[in-house]
């Protein structure tokens, strides 16, 4: 009997989708081992006819949706037709319309080039180098996981360009241009939607306007504007609903103490006074803060990096990087609680240099741990639970640079 080749076929089903029919996931699994083996005996010359074969591409589809993303690969090298599925935009909608995510954790250390890492199937991903251009190189720089694709935010010598990376294709393309070219805004993605806020335009004016992005159209679209303009925010989406927190206003270059939420539904803004953690610089500013402004205050706020912020499970933490401590958000009381401390081994300047990001039902720090010196790299990730401490281990290391310049993380 020909046996399938075990790689082919995730084994086990993702943990995402637990609460599928496992006879279903069984049924289905069964249809794509019968079509493997269908085509390797095709491939060996056997012609005999099967009703295998006619299994139309929904079916397929359908199968390939319980398959882990770490399998996609080889099941793509098997013919033309998985292949096609598999660079088909239709299937990971599919999968989260099923409830069937991954995450993928991408990095970049060094200008110009990314890493990924898999923590399901506990491997790095090598990601092509982006196209050389010495001013992108050179200017600030943002990014944003949506859909299947990755996008990287900077400007070229006359205009802002955003750079796109698909893992459908595996390359890198110039994407849309936003309605409003801007840096330094706070964005968060939700499937195949993202939501940018705020920043700065070509002239340095501190914007308080915002735009959707879909990635399945490529399209941008304005909605309304926020309460207040402000730079260096950080965003998250929480509870369906879509938050901008902190930042620095206009004629203020103190951090901004207060939030602001987006009913997607009803298109509108509301202010939430002192949402951002208090930092131990004093860096309190407008909408919210007191206190009197000083020189040292200002200058601290200026040179931090916005709020590191996650939200897992719709709860909201918070990492201080000045006490080393992780903070849970309470939305009915409007405070923050401490949950634990950061990782022992995570280092920053002011913030910069460190990612804290939400992946899956874990909170992951990247960064360049201190006790190894540079040249390394580390992920270390916890699952928050509650009326527990952080328990955090290491995911993953490897050597690279130990300055993390940009963070994303895609779920597909």
């Amino acid at each position: 009997m020909l046996e399938t080749p075990s790689y082919l076929v995730s084994r086990n089903l993702p943990s995402s989708c637990q609460e599928e029919s496992m006879l279903i996931y069984n049924a289905q699994h069964y249809m794509l081992q019968l079509y493997l083996k269908k085509r390797l005996l095709d491939n060996d010359g056997d012609q005999q006819s099967s009703p295998v074969t006619l299994l139309d591409q929904n079916a397929l589809l359908n199968c390939l949706a319980h398959c882990s993303l770490s399998d996609f690969k080889s099941i793509a090298s098997t013919n033309r037709t998985f292949r096609s599925l598999i660079k088909d935009s239709e299937l990971y909608r599919l999968r989260r319309a099923k409830g069937i995510v991954e995450h993928w954790i991408y990095f970049s250390c060094r200008l110009l080039e990314w890493e990924a890492y898999d923590p399901n199937g506990d491997r790095w991903l090598r990601v092509p180098k982006m196209t050389f251009n010495e001013c992108f190189m050179c200017s600030d720089k943002e990014s944003l996981a949506v859909g299947t694709e990755l996008l990287v935010f900077g400007k070229e010598i006359t205009s802002h360009v955003i750079y796109k990376y698909s893992i459908l294709t595996n390359t890198w393309t110039s994407g849309m241009q936003m309605n409003t070219p801007r840096c330094l805004f706070g964005s968060a993605s939700l499937g195949e939607m993202a939501v940018i806020a705020g920043g700065c335009d070509p002239s340095g004016r501190i914007l308080s306007s915002a735009e959707v992005y879909n990635s399945e159209t490529g399209e941008w679209t304005e909605i309304p504007s926020m309460n207040k303009a402000r730079k260096m925010c950080s965003s998250v989406f929480m509870d369906g609903n879509y938050y901008v927190i902190g930042g620095i206003g206009e004629g203020n270059s103190k951090m901004l103490m207060c939030g602001e939420v987006y009913d997607l539904k009803k298109r509108t803004w509301s202010l939430i006074p002192n949402m951002l953690p208090e930092r131990s610089n004093g860096g309190g500013g407008g909408g919210g803060g007191q206190g009197k402004e000083t020189s040292s205050s200002s200058a601290m706020a200026a040179s931090a990096a916005p709020p590191l912020v996650a939200v897992v499970k719709d709860e909201l933490y918070a990492a201080s990087y000045e006490q080393q401590e992780v903070k849970r958000y309470d939305k009915r009381c409007n405070v923050w609680n401490k949950v634990g401390n950061l990782p022992e081994r995570a280092s920053s300047m002011n913030g910069w240099g460190m990612a804290f990001r939400a992946c899956g039902d874990q909170l992951v720090v990247v960064g360049g741990p201190r006790t190894l010196g540079g040249g390394f790299i580390e992920i270390n990730a916890c699952v928050p639970r509650e009326g527990e401490s952080l328990h955090w281990r290491v995911l993953a290391s490897k050597p690279s640079g130990s300055f993390v310049y940009n963070c994303a993380v895609m779920g597909c």
